[in-house]
């Protein structure tokens, strides 16, 4: 295959938060169990951006490999559910001890299901407890709850759960890190001829008919999956970046703001697509109206509905519900995703946020909408592929 070295340079895209997807195949040992070979230098990039004053939430493959390992005398070779659920359960405390000894930082495992990204209230608990690990300057390891994941509504690989981490975490770039160090026209090791592609404007047919399957007994995800996830981080304004984790020189041309591999460019800003998402997605029939000051804030912009400017709660809506923000004349002056029911934001509205744990026994945030999750009716908006939040 060729290497890294004949692909031209380019500079990464400005980014502040960025997911890195670990394959199996960095971290996977050739007589079993994980090795640290690989994992770090891309842990000490991690280190980097962290020092810059970026965050990144890591997904990491591995478990099952780990788990194999640990049990070979009784581990099954038929590769069935039951058996990879079992393996994974054993090998995901190596993975994880394995990223720990690579961080001076705490290292905190995250474990997501089909459902936690389904049910809107769970996708709202796993993106609060997320931004909660990043503020606190943890780093978060996510992989897949294989153990408890059924066959017909697993995630799939952890390329598509990176991209889907992307948009939970509201990150400006998915970093896919492998044995493969790019796209290419063709698969390499099998055409001499095959040119790597170095930056792709749009995932057209033609270029995800370039992607072949998966080469590699350890991992689940080939190239197809990669631009599966591609394609998916770009829909919701995230560009990703396909590189070889094997390559000392190309993980620290990373930490210089350099890559050598290939871009994937979102089709359209990460922002844009969520205010787009805000402003056209069906909102819930309740709103939330504030008083005068709140509605000068929020005129302000990029500033959050806090309880002591909420007036009260009309209508019916549920946590996680796209909800209208009227003044107190009636006019809608914003939309957002309420962080609490209608019954809760009554009860909140006028109280200090210090107050909520008090008044409810519980509390999802100090908002009632976060800044994130909230637009203007005046902000511009620039129309592209519409998201799920």
């Amino acid at each position: 295959m060729k290497t890294s070295g004949e692909i031209t340079s380019q500079s990464l895209p400005p980014w502040r938060r960025a997911v890195l997807k670990v394959g199996s195949n960095l971290l996977a040992a050739d007589g079993g169990g994980l090795t640290p070979r690989y994992a770090e230098a891309l842990a000490g990039f991690i280190a980097a951006s962290h020092a810059d004053g970026r965050e990144v939430v890591l997904v990491s493959s591995g478990a099952v490999a780990a788990g194999r390992a640990l049990l070979r005398q009784h581990a099954s070779d038929s590769g069935g559910l039951v058996a990879r659920q079992a393996l994974a359960a054993l090998g995901q405390a190596p993975m994880i001890a394995l990223w720990q000894s690579l961080s001076a930082r705490p290292v905190a495992q995250v474990l997501l299901t089909h459902d936690d990204l389904r049910n809107r209230r769970r996708y709202l608990n796993a993106r609060a407890t997320l931004r909660e690990l990043l503020q606190l300057g943890v780093l978060p390891v996510i992989n897949e709850n294989d153990t408890v994941s059924v066959d017909e509504l697993k995630l799939g690989d952890n390329d598509n759960l990176a991209a889907i981490v992307a948009a939970l975490v509201d990150a400006d770039l998915l970093l896919i890190a492998s044995d493969v160090d790019a796209l290419y026209s063709a698969d390499p090791r099998r055409d001499p001829a095959a040119t790597p592609i170095t930056h792709v404007a749009a995932l057209t047919p033609q270029i995800l008919a370039m992607a072949g399957d998966s080469g590699s007994v350890a991992g689940t995800g080939g190239m197809r999956t990669k631009l599966e996830a591609a394609t998916k981080a770009a829909a919701a304004g995230i560009a990703t970046v396909l590189f070889s984790g094997r390559e000392a020189a190309t993980v620290q041309a990373l930490r210089d703001g350099q890559l050598r591999g290939t871009l994937i460019a979102a089709s359209s800003s990460r922002m844009q697509a969520r205010k787009y998402w805000l402003r056209h997605a069906p909102a819930a029939s309740g709103r939330v109206r504030v008083d005068a000051g709140a509605a000068r804030a929020l005129a302000g912009g990029r500033v959050s509905l806090l309880p002591g400017g909420v007036l009260d709660a009309q209508g019916e809506f549920h946590r996680g519900d796209l909800v209208e923000i009227a003044d107190a004349d009636g006019r809608a002056i914003a939309r957002g995703i309420s962080q609490y029911g209608a019954a809760e934001v009554r009860r909140l509205a006028g109280r200090h946020s210090r107050e909520i744990d008090g008044v409810l026994g519980y509390s999802y945030g100090d908002e009632v909408v976060h800044r994130d999750d909230l637009i203007t009716m005046d902000s511009p908006v620039a129309p592209g592929q519409e998201i799920s939040a």
